[in-house]
């Protein structure tokens, strides 16, 4: 099954659906990457483009090889335009009822074989699949942020995932040569069960006064060997994302210990959402001289 998946179509034109469609088309793959603006859609194509040919100058592809990718590449804002395609993996806002709208509407049009996968971080792949009549070929494929440089997909089985889809998901991972870890339907699964509460704690840390926010992200970064600070990485992933998994862990699993952190819930209330909004835990229209980190989970 999972050779027969030529044409995939990614929804969402943000920063994981770009990079889930760059690596689409650079192995070999036709792409429809899907947005409803065409501001968004603009600058993706930009941020492909200029992604690819970093890969001619660091020579790992020709310019003839990049040139071809991105002929495979089509950008559209309708969703009849994917009906060719073999597998569908969205990349939208992190809300169950906004990935469910969306489901139920491409059950409707994709073909019958049609796999659909969410790139979601924590929302439940069985509760997804119910919006939709093809259950069975419903999966969750967790990218790293940024997909191209990330090594690891997680894979996730909802109760209705068949061995097929799972099957066929898991070797289009690993045409994209990426290593795929699978996890069963539970909230959070594997990765950000354990990330976020680690970063919600660094939260409670800083927010009970027990050090700085420079001392806590050093702490963890020279003590424990993590590439970036949890308050830093909390930043780049975005403190509305970590504040909704966050939600979903404290709902899906029903203990008092996945509360948010009420400095996170008020940054997020304040608008300070990290880097995307120039302000998180920390100011970076006062820093620009911060690294720009280069993983979000």
């Amino acid at each position: 099954m999972g050779e027969m998946i030529k044409v995939i179509g990614v929804i969402g034109g943000g920063q994981m659906g770009s990079g889930i469609a760059q690596l689409g088309i650079v192995h070999g793959f036709h792409v429809y990457l899907l947005d409803n603006d065409p501001a968004a859609l603009g600058k993706a194509l930009h941020l492909i483009s200029s992604s690819i040919q970093r890969l001619v100058s660091k020579g790992n592809l020709s310019q003839a090889e990049r040139d071809e990718a991105m002929r495979r590449l089509r950008c559209t804002s309708s969703l009849d335009e994917l009906r060719s395609c073999d597998f569908v993996v969205e990349a939208i806002v992190e809300s169950e009822d906004v990935k469910k709208k969306l489901f139920s509407d491409l059950d409707g049009i994709l073909k019958a074989p049609a796999i659909l996968a969410s790139n979601t971080s924590s929302i439940s792949i069985t509760r997804l699949a119910s919006a939709t009549r093809r259950p069975g070929q419903v999966v969750g494929m967790h990218f790293m942020n940024p997909p191209p440089v990330m090594k690891l997909v997680e894979i996730i089985r909802g109760a209705d995932t068949s061995d097929e889809t799972f099957s066929a998901t898991k070797a289009l991972a690993e045409r994209f040569r990426k290593t795929v870890i699978c996890s069963n339907d539970y909230s959070g699964f594997i990765v950000n069960r354990i990330l976020m509460p680690m970063i919600n704690e660094a939260f409670y840390t800083l927010y009970t006064g027990v050090a700085t926010k420079e001392d806590i992200d050093t702490g963890m970064k020279l003590g424990t060997n993590h590439p970036m600070g949890p308050l830093e990485l909390a930043d780049f992933i975005g403190l509305d994302v970590c504040l909704s998994i966050m939600r979903v862990l404290q709902d899906g699993l029903g203990d008092a210990k996945y509360a948010p952190c009420p400095l996170l819930v008020q940054y997020v209330d304040a608008g300070r959402l990290g880097r995307k909004r120039g302000i998180g835990v920390y100011d970076y229209r006062k820093t620009p001289e911060l690294v720009k980190p280069s993983a979000q989970l």
